[in-house]
């Protein structure tokens, strides 16, 4: 890292920049009566306040400069105010299901086309739809993308005329000139990719992802160092800074918790004709980001069973600097399930991720990839309650469990139709067809599916181990003592308490015996869930990430028959009861990739949490490399790793002011361990640390 990134990382990190931010109110214009929420895609009037407060925002964001940063575009206005009030929203609310805050979120556009075109290569497009006939809708919907791009003209314009007051004229020809048609460099393309990235967040959209980083801005690398332009050490500092930008704003756009803002980015996976292309860029973004040691972007890196164990250590350096990076996506396991899913193949090979895990196409999905979720202990606990004083073998007892699995998809699925989402009229511009068919993306696009969790499954498959061996099997607890039991929270003298607490094999122990009701499980759920189709025309995915539901879910929920006392949360996505001690992670490698994961590939990774002594050593590097090798061999789907230490957690906890910058991973996005609420600090105690 050069001297001059090592001042520009300070200056944000301290914060800086903060004191250009001012506070301003976007003022709605109107309120819509209840009558007129019925109607509001057909009067156009919420898209009408999704462009104005655009515009608005572009009108009051002034300039401001980092010193020493050649990027530019940061927020000067810290504005979070929505296009409905709250009773238009609670009217909405009533007819509609709104996911999350009702926006479009959680997906990656193309940003190649304005790349290679600028925004005068969508404003062709405009102008060819509206020749085609479409009615009054689809011209206004015209008029005002038009607008909007007159609107980022000027605000580009704006900043232009300052960075030549800052005497940087020659930076303010290259924004005028790539904004209108395109990068020439790869300079220019991370800049405009800056714009195209904060105008979305400037809209009201979030966790709006990064894509194949590596992969379209891959053109501008080549040529400018086939022509001598740049050096790779020029390179190398180009991307340091836009890691660096990514930073700026990053506490403007929290999710459930600070940190939780989508800033994902994915590495490396084959091509549309299967060949891996990993590439110099690939290589330089592990590096920036092991030096550069931020929570964003956050690092994905797709792999397969030919990946060489170089690539892999040259990652577990990124992982020892204590980010929770790289996240690993396994390409044999996941392209065959998109394409099993309806993805066309070449699609299913650009895959990237989310904000989190879940997987999605650029520019083609508008899939919801973590719409809602199952949680498994609940539905254990339920034929518990309802069923096992009636059921005399565990035959009978798995087959009412099928019956509440059904009952519980059945229920969610009902109350996710219909979906309204606000209209997203810039973000439409970088997705395949909306500007063509001038379509908003909110209404749609290639893929349109839904993405279901499920959480616990290992509690869930250790209770269904512990009901057939000590209920079933060896009759060790009466159905009246085992329902009291988990009513009450389990009597500290139960011996059943101790039994399965332990003394009985757990899902993360790499015993068949208990794994077969994880494997089982998910072939259940996957089974439920396959060939349901939602009111977009896509279908269902089932998966095995939490989100955030592994602390919601659990909170809902008291004891359950594996031991798991109330107050004890699920594990974060797919991993070893918190209260598991496990035989180590080649074992809990061994049940994770047991069941069909091919199935349940929405996403969800296993999650091993290692002691940050693990990684001292290249021989550390070597072996969890090996580690991650191996799982990516044995078909495991997805894997993410944190370098934690539990005694530093706790005396951040006691003493926060000395560990402002102690990063760690939560369920699916890295995060500063200070800033997240003490639930989520305490879980992350609680996680084992592993050691190979």
């Amino acid at each position: 890292m050069t001297e001059e990134m090592k001042q520009i990382k300070k200056y944000i990190l301290n914060k800086k920049h903060a004191k250009f931010r001012k506070n301003k109110e976007w003022d709605r214009s109107g309120e819509l009566t209840e009558s007129q929420v019925n109607t509001a895609l057909g009067s156009h009037e919420l898209l009408l306040r999704k462009k104005n407060r655009l515009i608005w925002m572009l009108e009051q964001e002034q300039p401001a400069f980092i010193p020493g940063m050649d990027l530019v575009f940061m927020r000067t206005i810290v504005e979070n105010s929505c296009i409905v009030n709250t009773n238009e929203e609670k009217a909405l609310r009533n007819q509609y299901y709104l996911h999350e805050k009702g926006h479009v979120c959680n997906i990656s556009p193309d940003y190649s086309e304005v790349l290679a075109g600028g925004f005068e290569s969508i404003e062709k497009k405009i102008q060819k739809a509206k020749t085609e006939p479409g009615g009054s809708d689809k011209e206004e919907y015209a008029d005002i993308l038009s607008e909007i791009i007159r609107s980022i003209y000027s605000f580009t314009e704006k900043y232009a005329e300052a960075l030549e007051e800052d005497g940087r004229k020659g930076k303010a020809a290259s924004l005028r000139r790539s904004v209108h048609t395109g990068a020439e460099s790869f300079p220019e393309a991370l800049q405009l990719l800056r714009l195209l990235h904060y105008l979305a967040w400037l809209e009201g959209e979030y966790h709006i992802g990064l894509g194949r980083f590596d992969q379209y801005l891959y053109p501008y690398y080549k040529e400018d160092s086939e022509k001598g332009r740049l050096t790779d050490e020029e390179a190398f500092s180009c991307i340091e800074e836009f890691f660096l930008a990514c930073n700026i704003d990053n506490d403007l756009y929290p999710g459930v918790q600070q940190g939780d803002n989508g800033q994902s980015l994915m590495l490396g996976g084959v091509d549309e004709d299967g060949k891996d292309c990993f590439n110099e860029l690939s290589e330089m973004c592990l590096r920036a980001s092991r030096e550069l040691k931020l929570i964003d972007p956050k690092i994905n890196l797709r792999v397969n069973q030919d990946t060489g164990i170089k690539q892999y250590e040259e990652a577990t350096r990124l992982t020892k600097a204590g980010l929770g990076f790289p996240q690993y996506s396994n390409d044999d396991v996941v392209i065959p399930a998109l394409t099993r899913w309806g993805y066309q193949l070449e699609d299913a090979r650009n895959y990237t991720v989310a904000a989190c895990w879940e997987f999605i196409i650029p520019g083609k999905g508008m899939d919801i990839p973590n719409i809602e979720a199952v949680s498994f202990p609940k539905i254990v606990n339920r034929c518990v309650e309802k069923y096992l004083k009636e059921t005399d073998s565990f035959g009978a007892f798995k087959e009412k469990l099928l019956e509440e699995l059904k009952a519980e998809v059945d229920d969610i699925t009902k109350r996710l139709e219909p979906i309204f989402m606000y209209p997203a009229p810039y973000l439409s511009m970088l997705m395949y067809g909306c500007t063509e068919e001038l379509k908003d993306i909110s209404q749609g696009c290639v893929y349109n599916n839904y993405g279901l969790h499920g959480t616990g499954i290992s509690c869930a498959a250790d209770s269904l181990y512990a009901l057939e061996m000590y209920y079933f099997t060896e009759k060790k607890i009466t159905a009246e003592e085992l329902i009291g039991a988990v009513r009450d929270d389990f009597p500290e003298d139960l011996p059943y308490l101790k039994l399965v607490r332990d003394e009985m094999p757990h899902m993360g122990d790499g015993n068949p015996a208990v794994d077969k009701y994880g494997v089982w499980l998910l072939d259940a759920f996957a089974e439920e869930v396959d060939g349901r189709k939602n009111e977009r025309g896509g279908i269902y995915r089932a998966g095995t990430g939490s989100a955030m539901y592994y602390i919601r879910h659990a909170e809902e929920l008291g004891a359950s028959p594996d031991g798991r006392r109330k107050g004890e949360y699920f594990p974060a996505n797919f991993s070893p009861g918190l209260s598991v001690k496990t035989k180590g992670p080649l074992s809990v490698i061994k049940s994770f990739t047991a069941p069909n994961l091919e199935r349940v590939a929405n996403g969800g990774p296993l999650t091993l949490e290692f002691h940050d002594s693990v990684f001292r050593g290249e021989e550390g590097i070597r072996k969890v490399a090996s580690l991650v090798q191996m799982f990516i061999k044995n078909k495991g789907h997805q894997l993410q790793l944190n370098a934690i230490n539990a005694e530093t957690l706790k005396d951040a906890q006691r003493h926060p002011e000395n560990y402002r910058n102690l990063i760690v991973r939560v369920w699916g996005w890295s995060a500063y361990f200070v800033e997240l609420d003490k639930v989520y600090q305490d879980h992350l105690i609680r996680r084992a640390e592993y050691t190979v």
